[in-house]
């Protein structure tokens, strides 16, 4: 199909002239791009012949059911990252519009800086630094822990899930999996709680939805191996923050690492702050160069493929393409 582009998206080299670069030449195509200081409110006349829209990452340019009622050409709405909050996709489904994510696109990036941070932990890299800068020497109070002598249970099994467990296996770590869908053959899977009951170490890989949000607080950590450790890498709101600062507070955990927070930015009198056994990222885990360069290549040639004809991949709602 020819058609017309809105791009809500604020990345600065997914361009009106790095799209028409990479597309198909297609007579009549028409690409707008929309600021990331502006309102998707404010361009409801480029929403009515919308065929394409990138949705925003930001949760607080959304679009929801009014934008999507204002869309009625709208033939897919792409999300350009593995999330998919920038769009109500359940609204989207009543409308029959597809909307569709890019999964994978920075799997090895996630699981590197998973796997970096439980080693960050494990082996106290920050508080060795701080001893030979200060002039001190010595092993006390840097007695760490081998990977190969903890269970790692994974919460959540999809690229980045899996990811992390290749690389845990070449640590020797056993490594425990809870997934509702089994996707890996010769994986030790558990429901939940067996899961991490039997885990020195959680690493959270999960969807944020109605039934996964605050599903690790209290209950759950206090089934974990007094001592262990939480990676999130995942969702903010699937970990409930104060519950991981009272088991940290009481020893049940020794350490945790996040890279994504129940609100962002982190707020500045956050608990979290401050503490000598939780390593703090910015949502960043899966930024790099390798994992930029996958997501412009999949986000052009998803556009291309549905541009000259193709079904939409990926979709998340369960929508079928409209008849042509």
């Amino acid at each position: 199909m020819t058609g017309h582009i809105v791009s809500f998206y604020d990345l600065n080299d997914i361009t009106e002239a790095s799209l028409r670069e990479h597309l198909p030449d297609l007579p009549g195509l028409r690409i707008t791009e929309i600021g990331p200081e502006q309102d998707p409110a404010a361009h409801l006349d480029a929403l009515a012949t919308a065929t394409i829209v990138l949705a925003p990452l930001e949760k607080e340019r959304r679009i929801g059911a009014g934008l999507l009622d204002a869309m009625p050409r709208c033939e897919l709405v792409q999300s350009v990252a593995v999330g998919f909050d920038g769009v109500d996709h359940l609204a989207a489904a009543e409308r029959g519009i597809p909307v569709a994510n890019l999964p994978g696109f920075n799997a090895d990036a996630v699981a590197d800086w998973t796997v970096g941070s439980l080693l960050f932990l494990l082996r106290h890299y920050a508080a060795g630094h701080r001893k030979v800068e200060s002039g001190g020497w010595g092993p006390e109070g840097l007695r760490g822990r081998d990977l190969a002598a903890l269970t790692v249970g994974i919460l959540g099994f999809g690229n980045i899930g899996r990811a992390v467990a290749r690389r845990l296996d070449g640590f020797g770590a056993r490594v425990v999996v809870h997934d509702p869908v089994p996707s890996e053959p010769g994986r030790e899977y558990l429901p939940l709680a067996e899961a991490v009951a039997a885990s020195d170490v959680l690493s959270l890989h999960l969807p944020l939805n109605t039934a996964t949000h605050g599903l690790v607080g209290d209950e759950l950590l206090a089934r974990m191996r007094r001592g262990g450790y939480v990676l999130n890498a995942g969702r903010g709101g699937v970990l409930d923050e104060g519950a991981l600062v009272r088991a940290l507070d009481s020893g049940q955990l020794a350490g945790a690492a996040l890279d994504v927070f129940e609100q962002e930015p982190l707020p500045a009198d956050s608990p979290l702050r401050g503490r000598s056994d939780v390593l703090l990222n910015p949502h960043t885990a899966g930024v790099t160069w390798d994992a930029y360069h996958n997501l412009r290549g999949r986000l052009f040639a998803k556009l291309a493929a549905v541009l000259t004809g193709e079904r939409p991949a990926d979709v998340v709602n369960g929508v079928e393409p409209r008849p042509r």
